[in-house]
């Protein structure tokens, strides 16, 4: 079990992530401090191909499992819950919701289990504590998500959410969203970043915008 000796300790994701239906990129990170574990053990719910689960998976009784896709740059915070497993059987348009098995109850009970779709997180995404992020769910790039957040539908790129989806402002207005989407930062060589640093620690977003391109004239 992953250790985290203080609240400013994190795990770097790419470099723990051994379930083979969970993809991150570089430099995403999770701090777990105040609910114990790594982000596998804590955050990842009901998804096949973890320990529990794995010879199951392997099987491919299930056929295709829902994935857990996190971009580059996002940082998550201790407690955040990613639900997958789609509806996990229950529906909710049946007289019952329960999951009847035919090893209990025999001929007639048919599956109820649907997909929801792979989960993708973006780049430079920020998820607050507690956060919970259900099936299914994009959520764009440079989204921030509030603590105890519940997400249940998309977020767009550099959107504030807070509560259940509620939209608090975008980050920025629509055609500097549209240009940091057109530049992908989180994509450039790490000799570009690191000259770019002093754009991307700081507010001057038309700055940033220069040194890009004037780096591709």
């Amino acid at each position: 079990m992953k250790q985290f000796n203080s609240w400013l300790d994190s795990e770097r994701l790419k470099e723990q992530i051994t379930n083979p239906n969970i993809q991150v990129g570089e430099h995403s990170y999770y701090s777990g401090f105040y609910h114990g574990g790594s982000f596998e053990e804590q955050a990842v719910r009901y998804l096949l191909g973890d320990g529990s689960t794995s010879d199951i998976w392997e099987s491919g009784v299930y056929g295709e499992v829902d994935k857990l896709i996190i971009g580059k740059f996002c940082s998550i915070a201790s407690g955040a819950t990613f639900m997958l497993a789609g509806n996990q059987g229950h529906r909710i348009d049946w007289v019952s919701t329960y999951p009847f098995s035919t090893e209990t109850f025999g001929e007639g009970v048919d599956s109820g289990f649907q997909r929801s779709g792979d989960t993708i997180i973006g780049n430079d995404v920020w998820i607050g504590s507690e956060a919970m992020i259900m099936p299914g769910v994009y959520i764009g790039n440079g989204a921030v998500i509030g603590a105890r957040a519940v997400i249940t539908k998309d977020v767009a790129p550099y959107s504030l959410v807070v509560g259940n989806n509620q939209l608090v402002r975008k980050r920025f207005n629509d055609a500097t969203i549209e240009k940091l989407l057109q530049i992908k930062w989180w994509d450039w060589p790490m000799e570009k970043l690191k000259g770019g640093m002093p754009l991307l620690c700081s507010g001057d977003v038309e700055g940033l915008f220069k040194y890009h391109f004037a780096s591709i004239t």
